[in-house]
């Protein structure tokens, strides 16, 4: 996650100077960062944080914006689309110019209705969801590809690749999940046989009847439109039943924490991803320093 927050700090940067900054007349500049700072999807919500505590600190620095301090206020949305929105006015009554956030994309879509109205700056670094920028809001934004593009990607990637003949199909039933799950399904174009397409519930410790299912149809790859915790935990369940061909799945799964979930499990499996954006010289320094 922090591979883009500094991009994004320097679209929201723009954006204040476009905008100005009139919600408040106090000598800051008031931003928030939201995700999900605690539950099982921490990491993510952390590094966001952490990475716009270091941007903000950076930019402090140099003087600020506009002759303002950055002063950059946390919210925990814990994953949650009611939580999300609590949050979201929450900043607003404490005078935030712009927002870092929400990661979720089940998170971002609700929230940025109330940021727009309020004419608060949105950016998120991470929701990939098409939905949130085909509403029509002039201040909500992106740093990250579309699940259309991604889902796309997939696609060819096991059409041109791996060749199956039949392939099953899951999601965590999210705004980002079952997105990225329906997409994939759709950029198969028929030219391979679905033979299960099912949705799973978060956080559920035991996923092997749904799996025990999926091997029953016998195919040759299932995909996952989901996040870490459950991909790792459907992984090493789907080692323990015997179901030993590979996954492919997003976005959601491309962290280290996916790794120390499914342990030895998570061999062989596929994931997609933007370019990783780290080993560009304009990215050296605030990675060094994060």
């Amino acid at each position: 996650m922090e591979r883009y927050v500094k991009g994004v700090f320097m679209l929201l940067l723009a954006m204040l100077f476009a905008f100005g900054c009139s919600r408040t007349d106090e000598n800051v500049i008031r931003i928030g960062a939201a995700g999900p700072m605690t539950g099982d999807q921490s990491k993510m919500g952390l590094d966001l944080k952490n990475a716009a505590e270091l941007a903000v600190a950076e930019w402090n620095e140099k003087g600020g914006v506009l002759g303002r301090k950055i002063v950059l206020l946390t919210g925990d949305d814990q994953a949650d689309p009611k939580q999300a929105v609590s949050i979201a006015n929450k900043f607003i009554n404490q005078k935030i110019v712009a927002l870092v956030g929400h990661w979720n994309s089940s998170c971002s879509i609700p929230a940025s209705k109330y940021y727009n109205d309020a004419n608060v700056v949105m950016i998120t670094p991470a929701t990939t969801n098409p939905s949130l920028t085909l509403q029509g809001f002039k201040k909500v934004f992106r740093v990250c590809g579309t699940d259309d593009q991604q889902g796309k990607v997939a696609a060819e990637f096991i059409l041109n690749k791996i060749r199956p003949k039949r392939v099953a199909i899951i999601h965590d039933k999210t705004a980002y999940g079952q997105g990225l799950a329906d997409y994939f399904k759709k950029a198969l174009n028929d030219k391979v046989q679905v033979v299960y397409y099912g949705g799973i519930i978060q956080r559920d410790p035991d996923y092997k009847a749904v799996l025990t299912t999926i091997k029953e149809n016998k195919p040759e790859i299932y995909f996952f439109g989901g996040i870490y915790p459950e991909a790792g935990r459907l992984v090493r369940q789907a080692k323990e039943i015997g179901l030993t061909i590979p996954m492919i799945t997003g976005d959601g799964v491309f962290d280290p924490t996916f790794i120390g979930i499914a342990g030895k499990a998570a061999e062989g499996t596929y994931v997609t991803f933007g370019k990783e954006p780290a080993g560009l010289a304009s990215a050296k320094s605030f990675v060094e320093h994060y």
